[in-house]
């Protein structure tokens, strides 16, 4: 079971976890997604909140439903979520983490070896 966090809808978190699921491989293009009801009894949530997840995860073409069969990652999902996550890292991420090594002081070969001069 998923620790959700308070700050961000679950739905969001779990279209994000099934996201990082097809970025990994472990969800491959054609494969099926686990069933609204499964993923609702998995997690003890409510199953609109997957539904909106993965209509989301559909709406942006990740997702494709195939009627009365469920819903199925699709074509081409893995490389333009890896780089959409890319973008949202370079854009939102990326900026944040950089202020906070120049405060640090940190040069990179400390960030490569990890460790602190």
């Amino acid at each position: 079971m998923t620790d959700w966090q308070e700050h961000e809808p679950i739905y969001h978190q779990l279209a994000q976890l099934v996201i990082e699921q097809i970025i990994r491989g472990s969800l491959t293009e054609g494969e099926a997604v686990p069933s609204v009801r499964q993923v609702a009894a998995q997690e003890r949530i409510n199953p609109l909140t997957v539904s909106r997840a993965y209509q989301m995860l559909a709406d942006d073409g990740l997702l494709e439903k195939r009627r009365g069969v469920g819903m199925f990652v699709a074509p081409g999902a893995r490389s333009a979520t890896l780089a959409g996550e890319r973008q949202r890292f370079l854009d939102h991420e990326w900026p944040q983490l950089l202020a906070r090594i120049r405060l640090l002081g940190l040069n990179l070969e400390e960030l490569m070896n990890g460790e602190a001069g």
